[in-house]
């Protein structure tokens, strides 16, 4: 009974944050979706695309609809590591070194063209992302929950950026497209904003307790044999693909898993089915794989991880818990 009210609560909290977040986002219905998932799931979100597709004002819009701390960094070249976590400055006074708090101790971090910033600054969000936590000066210091890394990035753009270290790609759960809008889509964007920005008319709809008691209850979504074979088996095709040089690593397997419980709660079943993992498929796995000349031409990962999926046969029964 306890799991039945947890799911339906998750259930409820999704669709309320995501259709305020619509009240400012036009067509990308998916993204929303998929950037709640994560953030039920305790993952962090990537979003990749060209200039004015809204990822930052995806990425605040959500930072808005939550009664959360929120903090922006704008990375660039001169970025340093104590920029990011913080650092300790002398007190003259007292005679001692006092620990001043980085941006990263909040809740919702937006990590705006995170690829501007050099290797050794990107690598300072190692060990937020991975273990919620900072460590300086031999002290480690724990993060505040919820913990959620957003982080935006043009792929087209080369001059002045620092590609992301596969480690860094790992940390994180998916990586996101917004893409353009269609016609129609871009019609009501014109309508929406003619006269205002309803960014700054969106309230808060969700306090952190909700996100973490979300979270808290994903493991207890049902996954079955049946479907662990199958995301074990899409894995392992991963690699042996010939064009795939490093494939789907155990923890890439293990963030499919979890984020399918977390978009099969948020969707209001106590189980999950093929659909959930074919759906984060590519989310979660492409950005973590490296394909034979994905650095000269966009979209070889994603098809990869097509190539995975059609070779592998879906489950048809799933057994119900």
């Amino acid at each position: 009974m306890a799991a039945d009210t947890h799911r339906s609560h998750a259930a409820e909290l999704a669709g309320r944050i995501s259709e305020n977040i619509k009240k400012v986002i036009v067509g990308n219905d998916q993204t929303i979706e998929l950037m709640l998932c994560a953030l039920i799931a305790k993952g962090h979100v990537l979003l990749e695309d060209v200039p004015g597709t809204g990822k930052t004002v995806t990425a605040k819009s959500l930072a808005r609809s939550l009664k959360c701390s929120y903090t922006r960094i704008q990375f660039t070249p001169d970025l340093l590591p104590g920029d990011v976590t913080g650092l300790s400055v002398y007190n003259a006074k007292e005679g001692n070194f006092v620990f001043n708090p980085g941006p990263v101790f909040t809740n919702i971090l937006l990590a705006d063209e995170i690829n501007r910033a050099t290797p050794r600054t990107q690598s300072s969000l190692l060990e937020c992302m991975e273990e919620r936590q900072v460590t300086t000066d031999g002290q480690t210091r724990p993060l505040s929950e919820p913990f959620l890394v957003i982080a935006t990035q043009n792929p087209v753009e080369t001059q002045g950026t620092f590609p992301l270290p596969e480690a860094q790609l790992d940390r994180f759960l998916m990586r996101l497209k917004p893409g353009y809008p269609d016609t129609k889509g871009a019609l009501e964007i014109l309508e929406r904003f003619v006269r205002n920005n309803p960014l700054e008319e969106i309230s808060e709809v969700a306090a952190g307790e909700d996100i973490v008691a979300a979270q808290n209850a994903v493991p207890e979504i049902h996954v079955s044999e049946a479907v662990m074979n199958y995301i074990v088996a899409i894995c392992e095709r991963t690699r042996t693909l010939a064009q795939v040089q490093l494939g789907a690593s155990p923890r890439a397997m293990l963030a499919l898993m979890r984020a399918s419980q977390a978009l099969a709660m948020i969707r209001g079943r106590s189980y999950v089915t093929p659909d959930e993992v074919k759906i984060l498929a590519k989310p979660v796995l492409a950005h973590r794989m490296v394909v034979r000349g994905m650095y000269s031409k966009e979209g070889l990962q994603e098809q990869a991880v097509d190539e995975a999926l059609s070779g592998v046969s879906a489950p048809t029964e799933v057994v119900e818990e």
